[in-house]
């Protein structure tokens, strides 16, 4: 008996020790950008080129640095599709 008294004890003393972790914030989720807003100036020159072109291409270039950043809901866009796919390219190589 008086061992399992001790044991007890002896658990009662380390769980009281124990800490709680408060769980971390959320993430926010990413703001969408939209789809007539002009992309930060690309490393080329892009005049002449459509909208979806080079909102894809900018997407594209800061993919090649870091996480993929892509609007999964335009890819069957043509030219947002290319100018990622451009973009992807032409950063690569210079990174």
């Amino acid at each position: 008996m008086p061992r399992l008294l001790a044991s007890l004890l002896a658990v009662a003393l380390v769980t009281a020790c124990a800490t709680v972790q408060e769980p971390s914030p959320p993430t926010p989720a990413p703001t969408p950008v939209p789809r007539n807003a002009e992309p930060p100036p690309p490393p080329v020159n892009l005049s002449g080129f459509p909208l979806a072109y080079r909102q894809g291409f900018a997407d594209g270039c800061a993919s090649a640095g870091s996480a993929e950043r892509k609007d999964a809901g335009r890819q069957s866009d043509g030219n947002y599709r290319t100018g990622w796919q451009d973009g992807l390219a032409q950063c690569r190589k210079k990174k």
